[in-house]
């Protein structure tokens, strides 16, 4: 849980999407872009290189410009030279030879949103030709409606494909009205009547203009209950490490505490295999007669996935469907409606593991429609960090319908005010998700926000106390936060003074600050 000190860089790397060879004319290379990811200020760009033709190529360059106000920023996978607005990019020594038929890709990061024109490949057109795209992107597929609240529906489906490698956009049209457009996969709508059935259909544009046929329609209704969010979400769940010894009964601290829910950490990869901490197998079922009891006396738990120490899934498994089935073997084994996602340190500086865990995560839902899925990320009081921005916006055009993005509000090494740090934090963090979801209100993202600081003495010695704790409830009871968690039960429970894994540090009495923060109730 604990957060390093130092903030990451924008980009340590970027995802490369190896997309399927787009369409050629015949005997002719040519060099297709794509959006992988976008936000506000900007995107993650890449060219796949395919070589259409019938004899191997040795190398390859591609050129194009950038209209005033975007300009590349990093990039992989080339070695660039720039005039002006001007781009070239040639192969590195290793994805210079292309045989027949095998492609190659980079990528960059734009800061702007502008995309490329005046494309060349080696000189020549980039589209293999000179004819006028004309073909449509296949038509969306998989199109689930769900995660209903009294006003909104949520509606998801698999990507399209496209002859250039680009799809530029989804269209999204209720009940036969005007669509709506996104680049993503997912798409919410808000402003719904409680209690009353819509129907979705989905229709892919691509950068040409041509679009698919619409997919089959689908509906879904919302809840009764107007336009609050959804009951039943856990409000209050601190961290509870399973990794201590004695392990830690949850039903006896429940017991003893007030609090009826936990956030069980970490599960942790052993090769690319889900294992608790590194020595339990959750497909055998460890600690499912606590969880069993937590549920019998009105509670739940949400497990959750990485941590600071040890291997997060999506960096140890290679590939999509690989990581969906470890996922999906916890949620199954532990009949789960909560997971959580504590992604820190490099692991969320890692654009590859960030989205291979976003299609996991994506995939997991469209399994498990009730699903609600959470990201713990390192937050400072300006809000979330780049990396954590990125894996924010990677989960989202993902399609990921993500319950809450629970901030890790603690250890920032500077001499502030840690319970005033805490509330600015939340603040932050809710202009950052207004930011990135227009659709939703106010209410609504105030709902996806979640605050977990440190009790008692931080890693950094900085203190955050019980008054700081009330001040946090408190400012939560106003804005209905989506969660308060803190780390950690066990700390709580102990109220010593010792080792920081064991103890607060700070004068207080057992489970006080659970006491405190089950005074919360959304």
């Amino acid at each position: 849980m604990r957060r390093p000190s130092a903030l990451l860089t924008l980009f340590a790397a970027l995802l490369l999407l190896v997309l399927a060879p787009p369409a050629t004319a015949a005997g002719t290379p040519s060099a297709a872009f794509a959006k992988t990811s976008t936000w506000e200020a900007g995107y993650q760009g890449s060219y796949t290189v395919t070589n259409g033709g019938s004899t191997s190529l040795s190398s390859w360059s591609v050129e194009f410009d950038l209209p005033s106000g975007s300009t590349v920023g990093s990039y992989w996978d080339a070695l660039l030279t720039q005039s002006g607005n001007h781009y070239t990019f040639k192969n590195r020594e290793y994805n210079g030879s292309l045989a027949p038929g095998a492609s190659a890709s980079f990528g960059w990061v734009s800061n702007g949103t502008g995309t490329p024109t005046g494309c060349k490949l080696n000189g020549g057109p980039c589209t293999g030709g000179s004819g006028t795209d004309t073909t449509p992107p296949s038509a969306p597929s998989a199109v689930t409606v769900g995660s209903a609240t009294g006003s909104s529906l949520t509606v998801r489906w698999s990507a399209s494909t496209d002859d250039s490698g680009f799809v530029a956009g989804y269209e999204i049209s209720r009940d036969g009205g005007t669509p709506a457009t996104v680049t993503g996969t997912s798409y919410t709508a808000t402003g719904l009547q409680s209690g009353t059935s819509y129907s979705f259909r989905v229709r892919a544009r691509d950068a040409a203009g041509n679009v698919s046929a619409y997919s089959t329609a689908v509906s879904g209704t919302t809840t009764t209950g107007g336009g609050q969010q959804p009951s039943g979400g856990l409000s209050t769940a601190p961290y509870i490490d399973m990794g201590a010894w004695p392990t830690p009964s949850m039903p006896d601290m429940a017991s003893a505490s007030g609090l009826k829910n936990y956030t069980m950490a970490f599960i942790t990869a052993s090769a690319c295999k889900a294992m608790w901490f590194n020595a339990y197998d959750p497909r055998d079922g460890w600690a499912k007669d606590q969880i069993d009891a937590i549920r019998a006396g009105g509670g739940d738990v949400k497990i959750s996935f990485g941590g600071a120490s040890g291997i997060e899934l999506a960096q140890a498994c290679g590939s999509v469907d690989a990581l969906y089935a470890e996922y999906n073997a916890v949620v199954t084994a532990y009949d789960l409606k909560y997971a959580d996602f504590d992604i820190e340190g490099a692991a969320s500086a890692d654009p590859t593991s960030v989205a291979r865990r976003s299609q996991a995560l994506a995939r997991l839902q469209q399994a498990h429609p009730d699903l609600k899925i959470s990201l713990t990320l390192p937050v400072l009081p300006e809000g979330l960090t780049s990396d954590g921005l990125n894996v924010v916006t990677s989960a989202r055009d993902a399609g990921v319908d993500l319950d809450v993005v629970n901030v890790m509000a603690m250890d920032y090494y500077r001499s502030v005010d840690y319970g005033d740090a805490a509330v600015q934090a939340a603040q932050s963090t809710f202009a950052q998700l207004k930011s990135l979801y227009p659709g939703k209100t106010d209410a609504q993202v105030w709902a996806m926000v979640g605050v977990t600081p440190m009790l008692g003495q931080n890693d950094d010695g900085h203190i955050y106390d019980q008054a700081d704790a009330r001040q946090l409830v408190s400012f939560a009871q106003g804005k209905h936060l989506g969660e308060l968690a803190f780390w950690e039960a066990t700390r709580d429970r102990n109220a010593c003074t010792g080792a920081l894994y064991q103890c607060t540090n700070i004068p207080q009495s057992p489970y006080e600050f659970a006491k405190i923060f089950a005074a919360y109730t959304g």
